[in-house]
C-alpha cells in the first residue's frame, strides 16, 4: 500500500517550473540516439603492450567504461550489452574487437573509474544524504537461511550542490552510520562550501566538527529532546537548539533553508528512477564502480538541462 502524505493537498506547497523551455529541451535530449567514436577512444581501444612477461590485455579501460556505462543506461545484461556494442560498431563501420561479456563482467572489478565533476565557479551549499540499494540475488531468504544480513542492502551516500548535481558519492555497507561517512563526503569537494543541510540522521558531533574545520555552517535538525551541551564545537547546534525551543520546528526550518534537503532525496529519485533501485554486482569492488558509472550519467543528464522553479504562494 502506497504511503500516504500526512500533508493535506489543499496545503500543499505548489511550485511553478521557470526554465520549461530549456528543460523540456534537456530531457528530450536524454534520449537521443547519437553515436559517435572519437579518434582518441579510438586510438586506446587496444592498449600498449607493457613489456611485461604473461599475457597482456587486449581492451582498455576506455572499452569497458563504454560498454558500462550503455549497459547501466539501456538496463542491458553483458549479454545484451555485448550484442549492442557490437552492432553499433558495425554501424559506424569500425575495425575494433569488442569484448566478451565474460570480460566485461571480470574487468568491472578492477575498473578505475572516477566521479565525474564539473568545476565549480564559486562557494557551495553541501546537501548530503543516504539510501539503500538491494542487491540482485541477495534477499530476505538468502539472508534468513544464510545468515548474511549485510548482503541483502548496501547504502549511497551522496552530496548534491543546489543544482542537484552529484559532488561526492560512497558505496558502504547497510551498517554504516549515515554521519560516519560525512567526512570522506566533505573530502572529496575542492570548492569552498559555505553551508552543510543534511537530516536528522547526521545529528553528530564528527558532523559539526568536520564542517567547522572547512567553514562551512552546519543546518541539521537536532534531535528532539535535544540540550544545550556548551560544547565550542556544538555551537551551531546550540542556537538551532535555542531557536527551535522560541519557536515551532516547521518555522526553524524555513528560516535555515532545511528544506533544500530534498534536493539530495530527488537526486535518489532520479537514480532509482533511470539506473534502478538495485546493484546487479556481486563483489563490493564491481559495486562501487558501477555506482560512480551511474552518477557520471546523472552529472551529464544534468548538464543537458534542470528544472528552475520558485514556490507559488497560497
Amino acid at each position: 500500500m502506497a504511503k500516504r502524505s500526512k500533508v493535506h493537498p489543499n496545503y500543499k506547497a505548489r511550485y511553478r517550473v521557470t526554465n520549461w523551455q530549456t528543460y523540456d529541451r534537456g530531457l528530450v535530449g536524454r534520449g537521443s540516439l547519437t553515436v559517435w567514436f572519437s579518434p582518441e577512444a579510438i586510438s586506446t581501444w587496444t592498449p600498449k603492450k607493457t613489456g611485461r612477461r604473461g599475457g597482456q590485455r587486449r581492451y582498455s579501460d576506455v572499452a569497458v567504461q563504454t560498454a558500462l556505462y550503455l549497459r547501466l543506461l539501456l538496463g542491458l545484461p553483458w549479454r545484451q550489452t555485448e550484442g549492442l556494442l557490437q552492432s553499433l560498431v558495425e554501424l559506424v563501420g569500425l575495425d575494433i574487437e569488442i569484448p566478451d561479456y565474460t570480460t566485461l563482467s571480470r574487468r568491472c572489478l578492477d575498473l578505475a573509474t572516477d566521479l565525474s565533476r564539473s568545476p565549480s565557479s564559486g562557494p557551495i551549499h553541501l546537501i548530503v544524504d543516504a539510501s539503500g540499494l538491494k542487491v540482485f540475488g541477495q534477499g530476505e531468504w538468502v539472508a534468513a537461511k544464510y545468515g548474511c544480513r549485510r548482503m541483502g542492502w548496501r547504502k549511497l551516500h551522496l552530496a548534491v550542490d543546489e543544482e542537484g548535481r552529484i559532488v561526492a558519492a560512497e558505496l558502504t555497507d547497510n551498517e554504516v552510520a549515515d554521519a560516519s561517512v560525512f567526512p570522506s563526503l566533505l573530502s572529496q569537494s575542492d570548492a569552498k562550501v559555505v553551508r552543510v543541510v543534511a537530516d536528522g540522521a547526521y545529528d553528530r558531533r564528527e558532523v559539526y566538527e568536520t564542517a567547522g574545520r572547512r567553514g562551512a555552517y552546519v543546518v541539521v535538525p537536532p534531535r528532539r529532546g535535544a540540550v544545550v551541551s556548551g560544547d565550542p564545537i556544538l555551537r551551531t547546534r546550540d542556537r538551532h537548539i535555542r531557536r527551535i525551543a522560541r519557536v515551532v520546528r516547521a518555522e526553524w526550518r524555513r528560516e535555515r533553508g532545511q528544506h533544500r534537503q530534498s534536493r539530495a532525496e530527488n537526486t535518489f529519485y532520479r537514480y532509482k528512477r533511470i539506473i534502478g533501485p538495485g546493484l546487479r554486482a556481486r563483489s563490493p569492488m564491481a559495486q562501487r564502480n558501477k555506482m560512480l558509472a551511474a552518477c557520471n550519467l546523472l552529472n551529464w543528464m544534468s548538464e543537458l538541462g534542470m528544472p528552475s522553479s520558485h514556490k507559488l504562494e497560497a
